[in-house]
C-alpha cells in the first residue's frame, strides 16, 4: 500500500515538475520511480504463485485438485504417449472384466466359464480345460477328464478367483458348491473387489513409474529440467486420473454387491 502511495506522487506531482523543470534530479527520481514499479510487479507475482506459510487452508485444499493441462504433442515428443494411455486403460478395463466375470452375487456358470486359468505358462478359460456344469441352483460340476493334469492349476484358479468357492475333488471331476448370498458373503465378495482394485492402482503407479523414469533418462540426453518437470507432473496427473476412474467402478462394484446401489 505504501509503494502504491509512494508511486502516485511520482508520478503526479513530482512527474509534473519535472516537465515543466527537468533536471538531473527529475531524472534520478524517474529512474527511481520505474525500479519501484517493476518491484511491485514482481512482488505481485511472487505473491500469486506463493506456497507455504501464507496460503490459507482452503488454498491447500484446492491443491490437492489442481487442474493439470496435459500437453499430448509435447508429451509424444519424449515419450510414446499412445502406448502410455493405452497402458492406463488396459489396467481399468482388466479391473471391469474380473469385477464382471468373477464377481457376482450369483456365481453363474458362465463366470466360472470363464475363470482364467493358469497352465504350463499359458493362460486359458476353464472351459477351455474343462466341461462345466450346472448341476442345481447350489452346485456346478467341472469335468477334468480332458485334461486331467490342468487339475491341480484348476483348483487354484477357483480358489482365488474372489468368488468365495470352495471346490471338492472326486477323480477328475469337480464339486462346486455355490454358497448362499448372506451378507456375509457379500460383505466378502466387496472386500475382494477392494483388493482388486488396489491390484488395478498398483499397476497403474507401475506403469506411470516407468514412464517417469523414461523421462528423466531424457535429461541426460539433453531435455531441459523444466520440462522434464512439466512432463512428469502431467504423466502423474493422467495417472491419477486413471486411479480415479478405477475408484468410481470400485464404488459402484461395491455398492451392487453390498445391496446399496
Amino acid at each position: 500500500m505504501l509503494r502504491t502511495v509512494v508511486l502516485r506522487l511520482f508520478g503526479n506531482r513530482i512527474g509534473r515538475h519535472c516537465i515543466s523543470h527537468p533536471s538531473s534530479v527529475c531524472k534520478h527520481l524517474t529512474s527511481k520511480h520505474v525500479i519501484l514499479e517493476n518491484l511491485t510487479k514482481h512482488q505481485n507475482s511472487i505473491r500469486y504463485y506463493a506456497k507455504g506459510k501464507n496460503k490459507t487452508k482452503e488454498d491447500k485444499g484446492k491443491g490437492k485438485t489442481k487442474n493439470i493441462e496435459i500437453n499430448e504433442s509435447l508429451l509424444e515428443e519424449v515419450i510414446n504417449f499412445q502406448k502410455l494411455k493405452s497402458e492406463l486403460e488396459n489396467s481399468v478395463t482388466r479391473l471391469k472384466e474380473v469385477f464382471i466375470t468373477q464377481l457376482s452375487l450369483r456365481s453363474s456358470t458362465g463366470a466360472i466359464d470363464n475363470l482364467t486359468v493358469k497352465f504350463q505358462d499359458k493362460k486359458y478359460t476353464l472351459m477351455e480345460l474343462g466341461q462345466v456344469i450346472r448341476k442345481n441352483p447350489k452346485t456346478v460340476i467341472v469335468n477334468m477328464g480332458g485334461f486331467p493334469q490342468a487339475i491341480p492349476a484348476v483348483l487354484k484358479a477357483i480358489s482365488d478367483s474372489g468368488m468365495n468357492l470352495n471346490p471338492q475333488q472326486d477323480g477328475t471331476t469337480l464339486f462346486i458348491p455355490v454358497p448362499k448370498v448372506t451378507k456375509e458373503y457379500r460383505e466378502g465378495l466387496a472386500k475382494n473387489a477392494k483388493a482388486q482394485f488396489i491390484k488395478s492402482r498398483d499397476a497403474i503407479h507401475n506403469i506411470q513409474n516407468r514412464y517417469l523414469k523414461s523421462v528423466k533418462n531424457k535429461v541426460k540426453e539433453g531435455l531441459s529440467e523444466d520440462t522434464s518437470y512439466q512432463l512428469s507432473e502431467q504423466i502423474k496427473h493422467l495417472a491419477d486420473m486413471y486411479v480415479a476412474k478405477a475408484e468410481k467402478i470400485l464404488e459402484l462394484k461395491q455398492a451392487e454387491l453390498l445391496g446399496e446401489s
